[in-house]
């Protein structure tokens, strides 16, 4: 376990996968870095006891059974257990990707109209902000981190974070659990009229998740069509209001 990518392997012997934060959880183990678990035996115990407890008996039938595998039931479980590796994977490089081409062609459209781009910083108050008509990358704003800090003519701060899903399952994780969370974390500490928290989207949501979003104060924009978010930033400037 202290070999990263045997860690990985080993926690797909249950069923299903069980990810490294539930698995420190329900292990009651602060980290499984080599460090500690060649520290601390008795957390290498439990974790071995977490995964076996969830352990896929039908793809290691032989564990329950107390037996040596046959050869082709070594085989079917190396097979099903890669393929479910590689298309986690498959997965979360899809949406890692997705993410930086969003992030790159919202800071493009910023830059293009006017905006200028300031080092990241931490936004504890109003005054460590970017100034009206800048923006900065992925900073922490209180305690919470945003893709983009976007200070507004009109003195606002809109915190921007950029989301893509790959399924509608996937959206009330990444979008209410996430996006919409931290929006409501922003308002109030910052003050419903100060900030304006906002999410740029890709992929697929389901419809009652982006209902329930807005409803907590989240602004929503899609990144195949940044018009509107350029043209919200735009009303703020000397007599375009407040919107």
């Amino acid at each position: 376990m202290t070999d990263k990518e045997l860690l990985h392997a080993f926690r797909y012997l249950a069923g299903p996968p069980i990810s490294i934060d539930d698995l420190k959880t329900v292990a009651e183990a602060a980290s499984l870095s080599p460090t500690q678990l060649n520290a601390k035996p008795e957390v290498v115990a439990r974790v071995v006891e977490v995964v076996l407890m969830g352990l896929d008996r039908r793809r290691f039938p032989w564990i329950k059974e107390g037996r040596e595998p046959s050869e082709a039931e070594r085989q079917a479980a190396v097979l099903a257990s890669t393929a479910m590796m590689a298309a986690q994977r498959v997965g979360t490089k899809r949406r890692g990707e997705g993410k930086k081409t969003q992030e790159a062609r919202v800071a493009a459209e910023l830059l293009s109209h006017g905006l200028t781009q300031v080092p990241p910083r931490t936004v504890l108050t109003f005054v460590d902000a970017p100034k009206p008509g800048e923006f900065c990358g992925e900073s922490l704003l209180g305690n919470r981190k945003a893709d983009f800090l976007v200070r507004l003519w009109d003195n606002r701060l809109m915190p921007i974070e950029c989301k893509v899903s790959n399924s509608a399952t996937n959206s009330v994780k990444r979008l209410n659990n996430d996006a919409a969370a931290k929006a409501e974390a922003w308002r109030k500490d910052f003050g419903e009229t100060q900030v304006v928290p906002a999410a740029v989207l890709g992929g697929v949501y389901k419809l009652h998740n982006l209902v329930d979003a807005q409803k907590r104060g989240l602004a929503l924009f899609w990144s195949h069509d940044l018009k509107p978010l350029i043209d919200f930033i735009d009303a703020t400037q000397a007599g375009g209001g407040r919107r």
